[in-house]
């Protein structure tokens, strides 16, 4: 019986094998040639829009083989075909001048312009022999190009012994052949197929003719199957850390758990050891990092810190989730941080809990802690821990007209002690050894309420009535404590008042009603400027409230503050923040908006709004037991505008005027402009000032990606305290870029503590595309430094991730 030629196993792990150490990174290809490598071929099948690789193996595994040639000669056992042989099966194409094939042996022989090519890979070859029986071929003298990425290369013979071969002096590069700009060479890279991995030998990578990498030994995957392994370093330079080293080792654990070793060393600290654990199962993922460096030469100290991140869900309505944190000291986050988040953050939150959302209800139990990591606070900074905090939403409409819901949270408050401190001679806070005690309690908080939403096609009222409950079991310590500052604030002499008058009221409560009428009008009309045609809007809204007084100078402050005053706090029932105080209110808000709406396109060339709210008396509850009131009379104006001058002009501006005292209370203004080669500049300015008219901040901030042209581009970044006179951050750097290999070169000077001193670090990147890249992560850098060098962060929902996956199912509840 005569054998079916199978068509010839060519090395597609083999050929794929170096590039499968390409990273995911989206990567920019506009400056290669738009010519291909090796052009596809015409007689080969037409791939199929759309079907990736392992679709295309799958499907033609199922399919037959079609042989065809000019002519057909020799024998049956033994038939040779030339001129013109093309194989087909699937998406798979072989072509060659001659091809012989004994059905006896199974030894074939493709000779002359052979050709291959698949939905992933395209080669040709100078020939091609082996047998089938035994699964063994030779292939030399081979040229290959990627198909389904970008990477091209060439080797000089190929060696198959079924699931194993070699590949003799080979090359692989993303470069175009007319533009090398670097490639990765091997003299020998053995294959595993049934393994999925690579082992190369005197691998060198060049970039130019300068060799700057040389392995002599090294194993990679060749498939999605991961493997155990050397990752590429990080490098850096800082005034802080000195030479920073960092190489990161791959622990291929099982699949669906890995671990990232990290160590890392720094000239003028020491050495540091990071990891990362990962592990993914069917419905949640996690991830554990830790450090730890011995004595740290810049405190003089072990230190540490541990990190956990990670959920579980539980069904398609709960969800279990945490986020651990600890440092070893207060100066932790701000001594490894590269940011200006890790000078201004004072704090560190841990928290765990179980999670549920339904159509009509939300509910969760979780606790949290708080870390100090100010070492210019004390404890007393931190909030109150929840431990643990329960609470339960529900709202469903019962008829158009009518709503009904309600909000009840129960929480048990605790708080760490206070470890005073004193500022000794060398300006250094230190512990006095002084212990003040903290004491807590528990909190029951339930708001009903009722609410009827009319509406028409330009117009809605939206009356609400609610009812808020809330009651407390104190410790005798914390309600004493109350007390004390009760009297106090009433002129009371506490050190000469009697045991009776000091005791506070351990279980103080609060009921209120709280009322409102929100109501707004839609008016539009159809206009032109400048020749194109605008639907313009008008929309005016009310918002009452009245809610009566109650005296709440008993009531502790657990997780309550007065909200920023802002365009939201014009329709709140309340301005704090929590459920500790509740405002008493009589007030009118009175705002309009407007909108220009391109009707051709449907975008939003100008919207503008403006506020005000009306207090009719005067609001009486205050965060302090004889705090100032808020007056009767009006408060600020709150203004806010957007301008899209074009597709790439956008102006934006906030501004906050209080007509009582006539000054400022906000100014923010902000100017973005879109160049037509993904250039980017970006000018704000923020000036805020404390309730005492003092000035908070006072900053500007010019960032930009300037590309002079299509490979060179400046980035930088200005960013300025008025209030201080002081930069809080510098940015320099220059990106070089071409068809496969970019560079970017930053300089940073940014203040990296309280006290303001400066920082300098330099940063370069190696970026081999569809490699890996050499150096820091610049990228991650300058896209928190400059806000639209990656385009994906202008928008809510980017469109490269608009995608969802079951893994990454979130119920988004309260947490």
């Amino acid at each position: 019986m005569r054998r079916a030629l199978r068509l010839l196993p060519l090395p597609l792990s083999i050929a794929v094998c170096l590039p499968a150490m390409a990273d995911d990174k989206p990567l920019n290809w506009g400056l290669c040639p738009a010519t291909e490598v090796i052009p596809a071929f015409t007689d080969a099948p037409t791939p199929v829009p759309g079907q990736d690789a392992a679709a295309a193996s799958a499907q033609r595994e199922q399919q037959p083989t079609d042989i065809e040639g000019d002519q057909l000669l020799g024998t049956t056992t033994v038939p040779q075909y030339q001129g013109n042989v093309a194989l087909r099966r699937g998406d798979q194409f072989v072509g060659t001048d001659k091809l012989s094939f004994d059905t006896d042996t199974g030894n074939y022989i493709a000779d002359g312009n052979v050709r291959y090519q698949d939905s992933s890979i395209r080669m040709v070859a100078k020939r091609a022999e082996g047998n089938q029986e035994s699964d063994t071929h030779k292939i030399t003298d081979i040229q290959y190009q990627l198909v389904s990425r970008r990477g091209n290369g060439e080797a000089e013979s190929v060696d198959l012994q079924g699931a194993v071969g070699q590949m003799h002096r080979s090359t692989y590069t993303t470069c175009d052949p007319s533009q090398p700009v670097w490639k990765l060479t091997a003299p020998q890279i053995d294959v595993d197929n049934d393994e999925g991995f690579g082992t190369a030998r005197n691998a060198v990578l060049r970039i130019g003719k300068v060799p700057v990498l040389w392995a002599p030994y090294f194993k990679f995957p060749i498939d999605d199957r991961r493997k155990t392994g050397l990752l590429f370093p990080q490098l850096g330079m800082s005034g802080r850390n000195g030479f920073d080293y960092t190489q990161p080792i791959y622990l291929n654990l099982a699949p669906n758990y890995d671990d990232t070793l990290m160590p890392r060393y720094m000239s003028q600290r020491g050495l540091m050891l990071d990891n990362e654990f990962r592990y993914l199962y069917n419905g949640g993922r996690g991830e554990l990092l830790t450090a730890y460096i011995p004595n740290d030469k810049l405190r003089d100290r072990d230190r540490g810190r541990v990190m956990f991140s990670g959920y579980h869900n539980v069904d398609s309505h709960w969800q279990a989730r945490a986020n651990l944190a600890w440092v070893s000291d207060e100066r932790y986050v701000e001594d490894f941080s590269n940011r200006l988040l890790g000078v201004t953050a004072s704090n560190l939150q841990s928290t765990i809990g179980l999670y549920g959302t339904g159509k009509n209800w939300t509910a969760g139990i979780m606790a949290d802690r708080w870390q100090l990591t100010d070492y210019t606070l004390t404890e007393r900074a931190l909030a109150y821990n929840r431990q643990p905090r329960v609470y339960f939403t529900w709202d469903k409409p019962l008829l158009p007209w009518l709503e009904t819901g309600v909000y009840a949270e129960a929480v048990r408050f605790t708080h760490d002690d206070i470890n005073e401190k004193v500022v000794d001679a060398e300006g250094e806070y230190v512990r006095n050894g002084t212990v003040t005690r903290m004491y807590g309690g528990s909190r029951l908080d339930v708001k009903p309420y009722v609410s009827f939403p009319f509406s028409g096609a330009a117009w809605y009222v939206t009356p609400t009535l609610a009812y808020r409950y809330t009651a407390y079991q104190l410790d005798r310590g914390l309600a004493d404590d109350i007390r004390r500052t009760v009297l106090t604030s009433q002129g009371v002499d506490v050190t000469t008042a009697s045991a009776e008058q000091l005791r506070g009221n351990t279980s103080p409560s609060r009921a209120l009603p709280i009322a409102s009428l929100d109501a707004g009008l839609f008016f539009d009309r159809e206009t032109t400027i400048g020749g194109k045609s605008f639907l313009h809007t008008l929309e005016p809204r009310l918002f009452y409230l009245r809610t009566p007084y109650r005296n709440q100078d008993d009531l502790p402050l657990f997780d309550t503050r007065d909200f920023t005053f802002s365009w939201g706090q014009l329709f709140r029932d309340s301005r704090y923040t929590g459920a500790d105080r509740q405002n008493d209110a009589n007030q009118l808000t009175m705002a309009l908006g407007t909108r220009f709406i391109d009707q051709t396109t449907g975008r939003e060339r100008f919207s503008a709004s403006i506020g005000q709210i009306q207090y009719f008396d005067e609001s009486r509850v205050t965060t302090t037991p004889g705090g100032a009131p808020v007056e009767k009379g009006k408060s600020a104006w709150i203004a806010d505008a957007n301008y899209m001058v074009n597709d790439r002009w956008t102006l934006s501006a906030t501004y906050q005027w209080d007509p009582k005292y006539k000054r400022e209370d906000l100014a923010s203004f902000r100017a973005r402009y879109l160049m037509s080669n993904d250039g980017v500049v970006n000018l704000t300015y923020r000036h805020r000032i404390n309730p005492d008219g003092t000035d908070l901040l006072k900053q500007a901030d010019l960032s930009f990606l300037y590309p002079l042209n299509a490979r060179w581009s400046l980035v930088g970044r200005y960013y300025y305290s008025l209030e201080d006179k002081a930069p809080l951050e510098i940015i320099g750097g220059v990106q070089w870029d071409s068809c496969c290999l970019a560079v970017r070169a930053v300089a940073r000077r940014y203040v990296r503590n309280r006290e303001g001193d400066l920082n300098n670090s330099i940063q370069v990147e190696f970026v081999l595309k569809g490699l890996s890249s050499l150096g820091q992560d610049t990228d991650r850098t300058l896209r928190r430094a400059i806000l639209g060098y990656n385009r994906d962060d202008l928008y809510l929902v980017p469109p490269s991730n608009t995608g969802v996956t079951r893994d990454d199912y979130d119920p988004n509840l309260i947490p």
